[in-house]
């Protein structure tokens, strides 16, 4: 969506579940408005979270016009078998994307789009590198073409549905995905607790959740080196973002169990039972 929209919206990390909520991200032309959509991967939930993330995933099939099906040439095409299911029910056009072209050579990517073309008979499937911006050009144009007549539902400056609260928040876990091992980045969510802007400075108060203390041991680090490296990275990425001078302050705190908790994943923005 990032290549597509030509801003920076959702968070990419090479670790699995980097992007946990559905976020919009808007591409205003001079004759047209298109609403891009980015979900969470599709999975198999273990916890309340994940099964938040499936709910943002399938709800997107309620509402779209198109539907790009995201892949790449490492994943296994039977691997989401009931969600391939859903999406071969649908009615509206497909372009599945085979993203990452990079890695694999000319024969293996003609035997996986030939899987895919054998998978969803429906779908018209592209290979694509959004890293190098290859086919990307060729992705909007058959979106334009699939695209209904509709009146814009945002206004023309607007480039998606989420607040600026949201953006820190993901910067923030952004960070800790690439800084951190193991389990430690899936146990983490990010709150904003105070966001001031003035003219030339944003202050911004934040607080790291996590589930055991060991893990706020981790993310602190020894003499808080871990958390001041997450910190400095975050703020000079916070001040690219907005364009302005950031002070940022960041705590961590344990919430046992969160990602299991209806009351937290509400008060953290997830989308339950379909709610």
């Amino acid at each position: 969506m990032n290549a597509l929209v030509g801003e920076r919206i959702s968070i990419a990390t090479f670790k699995a579940q980097t992007t946990r909520h559905r976020i919009m991200g808007i591409l205003n032309t001079e004759d047209m408005q298109i609403v891009f959509s980015d979900t969470p991967g599709v999975l198999k939930p273990n916890y309340k979270l994940q099964e938040s993330m499936l709910n943002f995933s399938v709800s997107a099939l309620a509402d779209a016009d198109v539907l790009l099906y995201v892949t790449d040439v490492v994943e296994k095409p039977d691997k989401h078998t009931d969600f391939i299911e859903k999406v071969r029910k649908q009615t509206f056009p497909i372009l599945l994307l085979v993203n990452k072209i990079d890695l694999t050579n000319q024969e293996g990517l003609e035997r996986l789009v030939e899987e895919w073309s054998r998978i969803l008979p429906q779908a018209e499937v592209i290979p694509i590198s959004a890293l190098s911006k290859f086919n990307v050009d060729y992705v909007l144009r058959r979106v334009k073409d699939l695209l209904p007549d509709s009146p814009p539902y945002f206004g023309k400056d607007q480039w998606t549905d989420k607040p600026a609260r949201f953006f820190v928040s993901e910067i923030i876990r952004e960070k800790i995905l690439l800084y951190y091992d193991k389990e430690i980045p899936y146990s983490v969510e990010v709150a904003v607790e105070q966001f001031k802007e003035t003219k030339d400075l944003l202050r911004i108060h934040t607080v790291i959740y996590v589930e055991r203390d060991s893990q706020k041991g981790i993310i602190i680090g020894k003499q808080g080196v871990a958390l001041k490296k997450v910190a400095t990275e975050a703020r000079r990425s916070l001040e690219r973002f907005f364009g302005k001078s950031v002070y940022l302050e960041i705590f961590v705190k344990v919430d046992k169990n969160w990602r299991n908790s209806d009351r937290e994943l509400r008060n953290f923005g997830y989308q339950l039972d379909g709610k």
